[in-house]
């Protein structure tokens, strides 16, 4: 690789935090206009953040639930298939879609009713699953979407697809996206921060990687800071054993002025990143401890949220320290809550699971509104694809297991400038295909940006001769129902 190439991929990579603390001269805006890196571009040069909007969101928390919630026991009520107990699932329904090869080879593919009570909450009488008491009471500050729709059907593509707009990995995640166009709001902590919570229940348990939080071709700034829930909350965070502040410090400076030698003589944008990670490392040393410290919670906190608040690793714990990160203006964090892959016994785990989150999302969507927080805030909660109406395995009127399903299935936001109380999409008695307002995750991904200020189609970056999106290159439009 040539050094011309290098530099060029050193200027590609400033983001507009270090062109404005470098600066901005007539010459050095003509300069940047001039690399054509997407939103890097002339109507962005006055000193102000990328927004194409107003935004309405400054900060996200996204619950993503691994391996796929079953909307039909959750929120996707179809009291029709009561009469379709064990009857096979029509091929007129069915259409000729592509299957997995947990189901692929069944002899037949039984009709598996919900087990579950449902009843209808909130002024526009959405369906809630008698395993969601706590969502139900919050119903009228919820906006369902319950036509979201994906073409991938197992989970290592879906997920991707769902977090970074593909279904192949190497490309930013949502939360890089983020990051990159609105960068940070405290300079002490991350701004983009990732939790993996533990799950009560681990019959099934999904693999899961880094590879869904990284910043792809973005500057590897952008890519999230896993917090953990044993030990040190960042590894390498706290100083070895006999090394002191002071000298940690000299430390850092020496290898500071190294990177920035190697920076000016070759012109890599990760050893930018690396200067810049050694020093946000030096500054939550006091940041994150503070932040950590649940003793500082008053005992109507965990009443809020749950028990399960005190306890580390938990989703409970995970909701309550992302509202302590927003607060202290973290601009995304990311939970991953596993076993949703309800591929059996869908009776015995899904109470587990609700249990898991059902309260604390509660107490986190009540706990931001009387804190002024929720209308700039951003939640979304759910999965990468749903789960089949018939069932996998064995059946009987007690329990059944389902399989992926990309068809449909539904997800949900509160705050952020989405419109409470919002049901939007229908699906068919079988809860199979969508018959009302499809929601493909370009769409939702679209929709999700103009709530943060951008346009999508706009909202690009230069890379490997092509200005990528987040939306990818098909059609994706925003859904204006979800907007408030």
């Amino acid at each position: 690789m040539s050094f011309n190439h290098l530099y060029h991929e050193h200027g590609l990579a400033l983001t507009r935090r270090h062109f404005f603390q470098a600066g901005g001269n007539a010459l050095g805006a003509a300069a940047l206009a001039s690399l054509g890196t997407g939103v890097l571009a002339a109507d962005n040069l006055g000193g102000k953040p990328f927004n194409q909007f107003a935004p309405k969101a400054k900060n996200v928390i996204y619950l993503h639930m691994v391996g796929g919630p079953a909307q039909m026991d959750l929120f996707d009520y179809k009291p029709m298939m009561e009469q379709w107990y064990d009857k096979d699932l029509p091929d007129s329904i069915r259409k000729g879609q592509r299957l997995t090869t947990m189901t692929s080879g069944q002899a037949r593919f039984p009709i598996a009713p919900s087990k579950f009570k449902f009843s209808q909450h909130g002024r526009a009488g959405m369906w809630f699953s008698e395993l969601l008491p706590w969502k139900a009471r919050m119903a009228d500050d919820l906006c369902f979407i319950r036509s979201m729709n994906t073409e991938a059907i197992n989970h290592e593509p879906a997920i991707t697809y769902m977090q970074t707009g593909n279904q192949v990995t190497g490309r930013p995640c949502l939360g890089a996206w983020v990051s990159y166009g609105l960068g940070s709001l405290n300079r002490n902590l991350p701004t983009f921060v990732v939790m993996v919570a533990n799950p009560t229940n681990t019959e099934q348990v999904q693999a899961i990687s880094a590879r869904l939080w990284q910043a792809g071709y973005l500057p590897g700034e952008h890519a999230a800071v896993p917090f953990r829930s044993r030990g040190d909350s960042i590894l390498y965070l706290n100083n070895p054993p006999g090394v002191s502040s002071a000298i940690r410090r000299r430390t850092l400076d020496g290898i500071k002025q190294l990177n920035e030698i190697t920076s000016q003589s070759v012109g890599d944008p990760e050893t930018l990143t690396r200067i810049q990670q050694y020093e946000m490392a030096f500054r939550m040393q006091t940041s994150v401890p503070e932040l950590t410290d649940m003793a500082t919670e008053p005992v109507t906190t965990f009443k809020l949220y749950g028990e399960a608040a005190k306890k580390p690793g938990s989703f409970a714990n995970s909701v309550l320290q992302a509202r302590r990160l927003v607060e202290r203006g973290v601009r995304f964090v990311q939970i991953y809550h596993n076993n949703w892959d309800t591929h059996a016994n869908a009776a015995g785990r899904l109470p587990d699971q609700c249990r898991d989150v059902d309260q604390a999302c509660f107490g986190l969507v009540q706990d931001l509104k009387q804190r002024g927080l929720l209308d700039s805030t951003l939640i979304i909660w759910g999965g990468e694809f749903g789960r089949t109406i018939y069932s996998q395995g064995g059946l009987s009127k007690q329990n059944y297991g389902r399989d992926h399903h990309p068809r449909c299935f539904t997800m949900w936001m509160a705050g952020g400038g989405c419109k409470p109380g919002a049901i939007y999409g229908e699906t068919d008695d079988f809860s199979y295909n969508i018959v009302k307002d499809p929601v493909h995750i370009r769409d939702f991904h679209a929709t999700i940006l103009k709530l943060m200020g951008f346009d999508h189609e706009r909202f690009t970056v230069r890379y490997q001769g092509l200005d990528q999106k987040l939306t990818g290159v098909e059609t994706a439009r925003v859904i204006p129902e979800l907007l408030a």
